[in-house]
């Protein structure tokens, strides 16, 4: 599907700096299907459950609501090909920040990566983990329950520790100890769980469609007309749920033969995902009319109720359990690499960017990123800065994309083994679109946007610290 040009033998080593070669670089041992199996853990995750009722809302009508997962997968593809050329010619950890550094200087990388840490994947991990507390109350009532044991004022807001929030931390604390633990422990649960995933998606899609009480007529439901704005604004809530689809690019340091394996990895889980979430949509669909499912915010439950009457919860419940374990293990793998790329440029605390002699990983990015996501769950802030920070997702994905076009002329004289799908038009599509909704976001949410902007900038006195520090050879 990328267009791969094979030139030896080289797993990209080559390229790596001289900083690179003299220590803290993170060993290979990821194959394709561990790196795919990262990509389809790092999207699955509730986002699925949920937003398809908003989509319909938005697109009445059956078969263009279909047609825009559909065209969200398209552009995910999309980006996966301009990311796989990216890491074929930086195959280092660390995704965009790497890119963004490539070709817009140290600055606009670190605000990125910053965002990361503070918010993208911080914010994930902690929502993750509080929303499957919540949802293992079905099986354990005192999981979910919200009532403080524990109170610690602080100047800023109180910290609450209730039971909800230990079973949140406990979560992060297991799935951040297997991966602090190196890669072997950590791609054997991950890949578990990514197959539980698609295997628990299946059979859902499976029992919609056989034993659901479901009609092929809503498929010829219209509530409503479908308007060109209304494609757009959709199309925001269904590219978030497509969101993580860039995760291979990450750990493409760790990934054997990354020119080969980093774009067969993003193909296969972007192409494995969409397949996915048309499916799964169409069970919707099936289950309810398009009237239906654009009342419900739980669509995934509410299909199933329609579908399986009394056995909804007892189906439904297990499916996103396992989505969420395997949604906050891919982002507890991926998040870390991304620091450990900062601090090894001296962009982050100087620890974050050494790796663990016996368990050849960023332990001491990993345990940051645990430690701040514990201070986001029992902070009750999560939610909050991942509102605020929606749009950086795109809108730093989209730059990533942007940086081929720059590459492209700063890096001209490097072989590429690896050209991005549809070089110029469908890179520059994906960038306006990216663009689009960005600018959308801070249309509909201008206070919340407005708010995300001061998150993001709150990393300029850190990066400038920073700097100030290397400079001065410290």
């Amino acid at each position: 599907m990328f267009r791969v040009r094979h030139r030896g033998k080289g797993d990209g080593g080559s390229t790596l700096s001289s900083s690179l070669r003299n220590g803290n670089q993170l060993p290979r041992m990821l194959g394709p299907f561990d790196a795919a199996a990262l990509v389809i853990s790092n999207v699955i995750g509730i986002g699925i459950f949920t937003t398809p009722g908003l989509v319909a809302q938005l697109v009445p009508h059956p078969l263009l609501m279909l047609g825009l997962w559909l065209l969200g997968g398209g552009l995910a593809l999309v980006g996966a090909s301009a990311y796989s050329e990216l890491a074929a010619l930086r195959p280092r950890a660390g995704g965009e920040y790497v890119y963004l550094h490539q070709a817009f200087g140290s600055l606009p990388a670190f605000l990125s990566g910053w965002t990361s840490f503070a918010a993208g994947f911080s914010g994930a991990i902690a929502a993750g983990a509080v929303g499957f507390a919540a949802y293992l109350s079905h099986y354990i009532p005192r999981a979910g329950d919200t009532r403080p044991l524990l109170s610690i004022p602080l100047f800023l807001g109180t910290l609450e520790v209730s039971s909800r929030s230990i079973v949140a931390l406990s979560c992060i604390a297991l799935l951040s100890a297997i991966h602090l633990c190196g890669l072997a422990p950590g791609r054997i649960v991950q890949n578990t769980l990514a197959g539980l995933q698609v295997l628990a998606l299946l059979l859902l899609i499976v029992l919609g469609f056989s034993l659901g009480h479901g009609s092929i007529k809503h498929f010829a439901v219209f509530s409503g007309t479908a308007k060109p704005f209304g494609l757009l604004l959709a199309l925001v809530p269904v590219m978030f749920t497509y969101s993580g689809w860039n995760a291979a690019a990450y750990v493409a340091e760790e990934i054997r033969e990354p020119s080969q394996n980093v774009p067969r990895a993003l193909a296969l889980g972007t192409c494995g995902v969409t397949v996915l979430y048309v499916l799964l949509n169409s069970v919707y669909i099936y289950a309810a009319p398009t009237t239906e499912l654009s009342r419900s915010i739980n669509t995934g439950e509410l299909a199933a109720r329609a579908l399986l009457g009394e056995r909804a919860t007892s189906v439904i419940t297990p499916v996103i359990l396992v989505a969420l374990a395997g949604a906050i293990s891919a982002m507890i793998l991926a998040g870390p690499r991304v620091y450990f790329a900062m601090a090894r440029d001296g962009l982050f605390p100087i620890p974050l960017g050494r790796v663990h002699p016996r368990f050849q990983t960023p332990v001491a990015a990993i345990l940051a990123q645990a430690i701040w996501s514990g201070v986001l769950v029992i902070s009750g802030t999560f939610d909050q800065i991942l509102l605020f920070t929606g749009f950086a997702v795109v809108l730093f994905s989209g730059i990533a994309v942007l940086s081929v076009f720059v590459l492209r002329w700063k890096l001209r004289n490097e072989p590429r083994r690896v050209r991005a799908w549809g070089f110029p038009w469908l890179p520059a599509i994906f960038v306006a679109v990216s663009l689009a909704m960005v600018v959308n976001a801070f249309r509909q949410q201008p206070k919340p946007s407005a708010a995300g902007v001061l998150v993001i900038a709150a990393g300029l006195p850190v990066y400038w610290w920073f700097v100030r520090q290397v400079s001065q050879g410290h």
